[in-house]
């Protein structure tokens, strides 16, 4: 729970504002309460545990934007200190050297974070320091909307009308003069790994973001209409900038509150999905490993093969899902119309379970957040909250032809099939002139083998 000590502290004490999924300077509840004790230590740790595992775009996307908090800091008459290694330790060394009493954060609400956090709290307190939770990256945070008997939401529709009707703060004020600190030795060196040449990521920080929100805002009118066509490329690309905390959504939502338009109202909802996401993750955090429905984890699944290289390469003979695979390794992010249908291969063409898909998504996305990426799997193989039927199973070419009619997603990442005259069904002959494979499974047969699999366990 978000704490307010302003009043016990001791004007001009030091603090540190341990930034972590709040990469931004704006709108930042924590840098206010620690800029109400004294002089701030703005710091960053590089932690193994969460650095290591992450594919080049996430790695990518975070140097960007912790560069891009430092050049911010920098205006301001500050720097970004950055340390490497378990949080624990630093923090904590990094807390007794500027003599701080207080370390300010918003609140971790992950299954790893908040553990992190835990183990922080703990270790600090043994020096006399307070760790101070300040707000999320949530409008909500996870564990405050529940329903009438004190349960969290199973379910994302009764969970949306109390998330709306609890509703959420305004947007924080800016801080103003701040005294910032920095630790004696020189910590700013910010990885660049070096991306793969085919890898094209968005520019990163507070100040596009908001740059990139503004100019979604003047069509977001359409967004009801446009969010499931990948070719049209309408969609806010906010998903990293979130994910980062570069921006925060009680910023989006108060935005979206001066207008009236159906648009608003769908991406809204989209991000009462998230919030939802969160709480449910936040509330059974095994299943970001685990089945949310374990009845799904007695289905008989395949063992992964070559099949599942192929399908992480955009190699399996259906152009939307390759397309789609294809995206993910070019700009690290992929369209959510297109994610649905490349999961609901994954799982019910080839059988296998969502884990794989799952960890691949993780590894390359720059936006990948464990609660949506975890639990959007969990919905797209049935076996998570709010699921679809498990007979909902999504043909790739009826789904490439509906949302990409006239083919222009699927010939720009598959540019094998550019000149063909149905990029979503190319005939024997195209696909043999273009190098492009045959499919890999039979759809109508492999949907007729899910099903059969799932009448197995019901």
């Amino acid at each position: 729970m978000a704490r307010t000590t302003t009043q016990q502290t001791t004007p001009g004490t030091p603090s540190v504002l341990w930034f972590r999924r709040d990469l931004r300077l704006g709108d930042n509840p924590a840098l206010l309460e620690a800029a109400a004790d004294g002089p701030v230590l703005p710091l960053f740790v590089l932690d193994p545990a969460l650095w290591g595992p992450a594919g080049p775009a996430r790695r990518a996307y975070l140097g960007a934007s912790l560069r891009a908090l430092d050049g911010s800091l920098r205006e301001h008459g500050g720097r970004l200190s950055v340390v490497r290694g378990d949080p624990v330790r630093r923090v904590v060394l990094a807390a007794r050297e500027v003599g701080a009493e207080r370390v300010h954060v918003a609140a971790d609400y992950a299954p790893y974070g908040h553990r992190r956090d835990q183990a922080v709290e703990e270790a600090l307190a043994e020096h006399g320091i307070e760790l101070v939770r300040t707000g999320s990256p949530y409008a909500v945070a996870p564990g405050r909307v529940t329903n009438g008997s004190g349960a969290p939401y199973k379910v994302y529709s009764p969970f949306q009308r109390a998330w709306a009707e609890h509703g959420w703060r305004g947007p924080a004020d800016d801080p103003r003069d701040v005294d910032w600190l920095h630790l004696d030795r020189d910590t700013t060196d910010v990885p660049d790994p070096r991306l793969p040449a085919d890898l094209e990521l968005p520019e990163a920080g507070e100040a596009v973001a908001r740059r990139r929100w503004a100019e979604f805002l003047d069509r977001v009118g359409d967004y009801d209409g446009e969010r499931d066509r990948p070719d049209l490329d309408t969609t806010s690309r906010m998903s990293v900038h979130l994910k980062w905390g570069e921006i925060h959504p009680r910023t989006l939502l108060a935005d979206l509150a001066r207008l009236r338009s159906d648009g608003a109202a769908t991406y809204r909802k989209e991000l009462a999905w998230r919030e939802f996401f969160a709480d449910v993750l936040f509330a059974r955090p095994e299943t970001a490993r685990e089945y949310l429905r374990p009845e799904y984890a007695r289905m008989r699944y395949d063992e992964p093969d070559d099949r599942l290289e192929a399908w992480r390469e955009g190699r399996t003979g259906f152009p939307v899902v390759d397309a789609g695979m294809r995206q993910l390794r070019g700009e690290g992010w992929m369209h959510n119309r297109v994610r649905m249908v490349v999961a609901s291969f994954l799982v019910k063409d080839l059988h296998l379970e969502w884990q794989h898909g799952a960890r691949h998504f993780m590894h390359w996305l720059a936006d990948a957040d464990l609660a949506s990426n975890q639990q959007n799997w969990q919905w797209a193989a049935g076996s998570g909250v709010d699921a679809a039927p498990y007979f909902r199973v999504f043909n790739p070419t009826s789904q490439g032809r509906k949302f990409d009619p006239r083919g222009t997603y699927v010939r720009r990442w598959v540019p094998e099939l550019a000149d063909v005259a149905d990029p979503h069904d190319p005939s024997p002959e195209d696909r043999e002139a273009a190098g492009y494979p045959a499919p890999m499974v039979d759809h109508a047969a492999e949907r007729r083998e899910a099903l059969d699999r799932w009448e197995q366990i019901r």
